[in-house]
């Protein structure tokens, strides 16, 4: 098979434009992770609700975690870079709502956002900005729908354990 010059030139192209995206990615993969609230209250630490109130009964979003294909993951990649609210102010109501804190002591979920962002958050940041960085994962949690998922196979979850049961 032959190929003409500019084939060769846009798979040379294409080549190099992979191997840059390979480049500015310290990792190979995101995680999205999601937690069941009731399998969370249920370990030995138990929950608090947020300051914000109870929960919906609902998957809530736990992180968006880079990952390497061998299992390892990057974390806490750039200390220079500290978690903003001001950056993602126009999130924070919805983020309350998708994205809360089960710790004890209740809190308003900012303590468990700066640990997102300065563990995981800063390593995407080649790609993700902080406000990026948590709209892809309330974006991400908007489209999976992975309550309604489970119940359209038959599937409910109790809210106060972590049990899974078929109808």
């Amino acid at each position: 098979m032959k190929f003409s010059t500019s084939s060769s030139i846009f798979i040379k192209l294409l080549v190099l434009q992979s191997l840059a995206v390979a480049v500015l990615c310290n990792y190979d993969f995101f995680y999205f992770v999601q937690q069941w609230p009731g399998s969370y209250c249920d370990t030995s630490r138990g929950c608090c609700y947020p300051s914000s109130g109870k929960p919906p009964t609902d998957f809530s979003i736990h992180g968006l975690w880079p990952n390497y294909d061998d299992g390892s993951y990057p974390s806490n990649c750039d200390p220079n870079n500290s978690f903003d609210p001001s950056q993602i102010s126009d999130l924070i109501s919805t983020m309350e709502t998708e994205w809360p804190s089960l710790s004890c002591p209740s809190s308003d979920g900012i303590s468990f956002w700066t640990h997102e962002w300065n563990k995981h958050g800063t390593c995407s940041e080649s790609m993700l900005n902080e406000h990026a960085y948590f709209q892809a994962a309330l974006n991400l949690k908007s489209q999976s729908g992975l309550l309604q998922a489970l119940q359209n196979q038959g599937k409910k979850l109790i809210s106060s354990s972590c049990n899974l049961v078929t109808d």
